[in-house]
Parts: structure tokens; C-alpha cells; sequence
């Protein structure tokens, strides 16, 4: 169960991992895909590392960071997400936001992919809890230039497209982030299943180079 309330941190850490699990359960992030953070009492932040299943993380994976990014505790080598700027911008923008989640549901993610918004009103649960949710401009995944895409659609919406890479969903606890992640992709499937799907938009090439020049810095090799 989630607490509900500003945690402290172990809290925090729990409310992560709780989220971890269900994210990978339901198939929300393959492999290690995927990012969580979770403001504290304090005023710090609790972030997910990189290179590691959010569905086998531990509390000591964990690393608490301060609102520039910069690290306050860690327990072990891992390195922090790559994705800490996009977590940060939010929080920046919206101080009412205590919860962040980035993951890559299937079906939300082919809306992504097809640089659609989510903007048809077809099914209650999604115009209550979500509204329209638009799709940033593409941009390069662990970049500033991918958190900068977020910030023009951070301010009355509760969750942002990435184009061709995932979804960002926010909340005042963690439950909302989560469950708005969850209402996203019911809602995305409904569009599918009402025949308002969306057609794949390929990256260019300039684009898809720029992905695979990433390569070393995520320390992939094929």
C-alpha cells in the first residue's frame, strides 16, 4: 500500500518500490526502462538508479538527491537515473506535484509514437482524472533538451507524452502519479478499441542516429 501522505524517507523509498513493482507487473517497463521519484518531508527527493528492473529494486538502490540533482545519500555504486532532470523539471514547475513516474505502457507509448495527443473524450474516467493529455516535441532520452519538451505541458494537464520513447504522469502522493499511469493506459486503450488509434510516426534519420549515438552513455553494446 501506498502512504498517501508527504513521506519521510523510508516511506518514500517504500512508496517507490511499491510503484516499481506494479509498473513492471503490468508490463509498464521492460528490462530497466522506466523512473520514479518521490518528494520527502524534507524537501529532498528520492529517485530510482539507472541499469535496474524497477521490479527488483531494494530500498539501498535508492538515492535521495537535492532540488538541483545533486546527491544527498546513497547506499551502494549504482548511479543515479538518467532521467533525474525530467523528475526535477516537474517538481520545479509544479511544487504542488510530491510524485513522479516515467514508464512506457505499450499502448500508451504508440501514441507517443505517433506524436498523437490524447484528447478524445470518450470514456469518463479518463476526462476526470486526466483531461487531455498532450505529446511533447521529440527529444533525446536523459537529455535537458527531453526535460525542457515537458515543461510547456506541465501546468493543468497530469501526465505528458514523450514522442517516441514513453509517458510522464505526476502527482500530489505517489498513488495518484502511479494510478494516473494506470488510467493513462486504460485510457489509451479505449481509443484503440473505439477505432481512434494512432499510426506510427517513424523517427528520421537524423533522429534515429541521434538515439544510437546514446548508446554509450546508457553502456549499450550490440
Amino acid at each position: 500500500m501506498f502512504n498517501t501522505k508527504l513521506p519521510d524517507d523510508t516511506q518514500a523509498k517504500e512508496n517507490i518500490l511499491e510503484a516499481g513493482r506494479r509498473m513492471y507487473d503490468k508490463d509498464y517497463c521492460a528490462a530497466n526502462d522506466g523512473n520514479i521519484s518521490c518528494r520527502t518531508a524534507d524537501g529532498g527527493f528520492w529517485v530510482t538508479p539507472s541499469g535496474v528492473s524497477k521490479g527488483f529494486m531494494t530500498a539501498d538502490m535508492l538515492v535521495k538527491v537535492d532540488a538541483e540533482g545533486r546527491i544527498l545519500e546513497k547506499q551502494t555504486e549504482l548511479g543515479i537515473s538518467s532521467e533525474i532532470n525530467l523528475h526535477l523539471a516537474v517538481y520545479r514547475n509544479r511544487p504542488d506535484v510530491n510524485a513522479v513516474v516515467h514508464a512506457h505502457p505499450p499502448l500508451s507509448t504508440a501514441f507517443a509514437c505517433a506524436r498523437m495527443d490524447l484528447d478524445k473524450a470518450v470514456v469518463n474516467e479518463a476526462v476526470l482524472n486526466l483531461g487531455t493529455v498532450p505529446c511533447a516535441p521529440f527529444a533525446l532520452p536523459g537529455t535537458t533538451e527531453l526535460a525542457d519538451s515537458i515543461v510547456p505541458y506541465l501546468q493543468g494537464h497530469a501526465a505528458v507524452l514523450l514522442a517516441n520513447h514513453g509517458a510522464v504522469t505526476w502527482g500530489d502522493s505517489m498513488e495518484r502519479a502511479y494510478f494516473r499511469l494506470e488510467t493513462l493506459e486504460y485510457y489509451a486503450k479505449m481509443l484503440i478499441l473505439t477505432g481512434l488509434g494512432p499510426k506510427a510516426h517513424l523517427l528520421s534519420e537524423e533522429e534515429k542516429a541521434g538515439v544510437e549515438s546514446r548508446r554509450e552513455r546508457y553502456g549499450i553494446v550490440l
